[in-house]
């Protein structure tokens, strides 16, 4: 039979187990993720039959989904870190099983079908036999796959983390009951909890015939003795007939019980001892550690009396909701709904308009949450009494005590805040400085100031330097050490200038050129000063085109020019350029070079080709051979090949550009002589 070689297969396959005729959920204990199986490390567990169900699907990471076929799964939780390792063995070694690992630290175990970050690592191999985890194996994680292709069953050993805690789901494809052993070994990690069990605390309840048992850590619900035979209370008043686990009858492992007497213990003090029951053991954990037979645990019965209102929970910011906390939990029925059972009083009138017990499991509720008909926003001294309301009576506790009218505990509000501030803004011409203040009402001790990303501060009031421009995000929040409040406001800093200028046609200009001076400058400027650097200058934003004094000589006359602009508030900002005037720019090319390196006509190329674009110029031997090229017509050629001089003689020359001005492409050639 063709094993799961795709992932999809998978799918279509829980679709049938799900509905079809034989199928069913799992409701055995150990086959969901709820109900795991507790790890001891040391424990070698052996499954003798697996029951037929499937859950849902479980993410394989890179491998796709699978269901859970026929599962039972174990949790554990990592006491050493290390890797981990662990050995499944079939009992028949023609059975198919699979098994993939979650670490479902801070999450609910339900998340292994539906949250891929838990994915530890997985083996879905469709090779049959033993499988697990081995130190020899570099494989992550085996996908599905064909029976015939003999994939390994065994996955790279996990590394596992202290304090985490673990899932591991064994799935058994070969649909038979048939079952397998488990065993942790071979790995450095260590999931065998340290810790020895304990009894941790006694509590009776209010007519003294049960005994609330805490224990330190989890033990098996199984070791503990129906009978109750575990334990034995001293003195020997009353005698113990039951013993219930807490939550086992889902569950493998408890970490509370109560056991029950044949009469009420009278008020007083006791001890609860604990020896081997009828089942031969106390109680033990999942590695079979017991608790010490003739351990014992202090506990007091006390007379019964009303539970007095205990404390108020510390009061917020605008308080519309009273939280009252008692010692004892209170009857939830005996609660008047409209608040009647309670009354403020204080600096002012406050009025109760509801009251209801919180979260109330099994009728009670040590927490009563007593609603005002308004936030209370302003600081004041308050008391809240306990009166009989509407309902007859005040509140009733657990053991039917009821709590005397006039009980009563203080609070304290404070004045809200407010963290609306004020500003002004210095503009400058280096730095603008933002002038802050907040004027402390309401016993505010606390300023937390943001300045867009540039500065943070903590005093009342102040000042900042931006050194940018824009529009800057400032922001404070404020605190009374009880009530809180923000405020922002968006500041423009639009008092950036900056010089610039452009020059048409260009910064070199030949002899027929104008120079149009173009400003380009931003910011709010009021006044413009170009200086054309021959000596006059000019005060408007566009000026007149400027012809400048062309050279007398084949040299080029250099004019620094500047652009000085002048905002709104008085600053400055100054552009500048170097303007160049040639003698010439008429293009040529020498009819002669004579390059014996005097310094006088030594070399050859395009004169005065300031405005040539695109430039190309090459020449040519007597029999057409390239012997000079380049596109830069400051580049020049120096009568040498390779640096070995050429013979003296005609060489042909060829140029090609395109004027700048105009646009126009030229192409001319002609003929040189090396002088020698």
């Amino acid at each position: 039979m063709l094993r799961r070689i795709l992932p999809i297969l998978f799918l279509l396959l829980i679709g049938y187990a799900k509905n079809g005729a034989n199928a069913q959920a799992c409701t055995t204990l150990g086959q969901t993720p709820q109900t795991a199986f507790p790890v001891c490390g040391t424990t070698v567990f052996h499954q003798n039959t697996v029951p037929q169900c499937v859950n849902d699907v479980v993410n394989a990471s890179s491998c796709g989904s699978y269901p859970d076929t026929n599962p039972f799964w174990y949790r554990f939780t990592c006491y050493t870190a290390g890797e981990l390792g662990f050995t499944i063995t079939p009992n028949d070694l023609g059975d198919d099983y699979d098994w993939e690992l979650f670490d479902i630290t801070g999450y609910d175990p339900e998340e292994v079908y539906s949250n891929l970050s838990v994915f530890v690592t997985a083996n879905w191999s469709g090779t049959y036999g033993i499988t697990g985890t081995s130190a020899s194996n570099n494989n992550n994680i085996s996908c599905g796959s064909d029976p015939k292709d003999l994939v390994t069953t065994f996955s790279k050993m996990p590394t596992l983390i202290q304090g985490h805690t673990y899932l591991l789901l064994i799935s058994h494809y070969t649909q038979t009951q048939s079952g397998y052993s488990l065993s942790f070994n071979g790995g450095t990690a260590s999931i065998t909890d340290p810790v020895k069990p304990a009894m941790a605390s006694g509590t009776a309840n209010c007519s003294g015939d049960k005994i609330y048992i805490g224990i330190n850590k989890k033990v098996l619900c199984e070791s503990l003795a129906a009978n109750g035979s575990d334990f034995i209370i001293s003195p020997g008043i009353a005698k113990v007939i039951t013993a219930t686990g807490i939550n086992c009858s889902n569950s493998f492992d408890m970490d509370s019980l109560m056991i029950t007497l044949d009469q009420p213990l009278p008020s007083g003090d006791y001890s609860l001892i604990i020896h081997n029951g009828s089942d031969s053991n106390t109680l033990l954990d999942y590695c079979g550690n017991a608790i010490p037979e003739n351990s014992s645990i202090s506990l007091t019965v006390l007379p019964l009396q009303p539970t007095p209102m205990d404390s108020i929970t510390p009061v917020l910011c605008e308080p519309d909701l009273l939280r009252l906390v008692f010692k004892k939990p209170i009857l939830c029925s005996s609660v008047a709904a409209n608040g009647s059972d309670f009354v403020v009083t204080g600096n002012y009138p406050v009025s109760v308009i509801g009251a209801y017990a919180d979260s109330c499991s099994n009728g009670s509720s040590a927490t009563i949450k007593v609603k005002l008909s308004k936030p209370i926003q302003n600081a004041g001294n308050f008391k809240l009494t306990l009166q009989t309301g509407t309902d007859g009576n005040t509140l009733f506790d657990e053991c039917t005590q009821e709590t005397p009218s006039g009980s009563a505990v203080q609070f304290i509000t404070a004045d809200t805040v407010s963290a609306s501030f004020d500003y002004r803004l210095g503009l400058g011409c280096v730095y603008d400085t933002l002038f802050y203040t907040h004027d402390g009402r309401n016993e505010v001790n606390t300023w937390d100031w943001s300045f867009d990303t540039n500065g943070i501060s903590h005093t009342s009031d102040s000042f900042f330097l931006f050194k940018d421009y824009g529009t800057k995000h400032i922001q404070l929040s404020v605190n009374n050490g009880v009530c809180a409040d923000s405020a922002a406001a968006d500041l423009l800093l639009d008092n950036k200038l900056t010089a610039r200028f452009s020059v048409l046609p260009s910064t070199l200009l030949c002899p027929e050129d104008a120079a149009q001076f173009k400003d380009s400058s931003t910011g709010k400027i009021v006044s413009w000063l170009w200086i054309f650097g021959d000596g006059t200058t000019s005060g408007q934003q566009v000026p007149i085109a400027k012809y400048y004094t062309v050279p007398l000589s084949n040299n080029a006359n250099i004019y620094p020019a500047a652009l000085i602009v002048k905002n709104d508030i008085g600053c400055f900002d100054t552009a500048r350029t170097l303007m160049k005037v040639f003698y010439s720019c008429y293009i040529a090319v020498p009819t002669a070079f004579t390059p014996n390196g005097d310094g006088l006509n030594d070399y050859l190329y395009p004169l005065n080709a300031y405005k040539a674009d695109n430039l190309e110029f090459r020449v040519y031997n007597r029999w057409g051979q390239l012997v000079f090229e380049t596109k830069n017509w400051t580049k020049k050629w120096d009568g040498k090949i390779n640096g070995n001089p050429q013979a003296a003689g005609t060489y042909v020359w060829m140029l090609r550009y395109t004027s700048r001005d105009t646009g126009q492409m030229f192409s001319v050639k002609g003929t040189t002589v090396l002088i020698r």
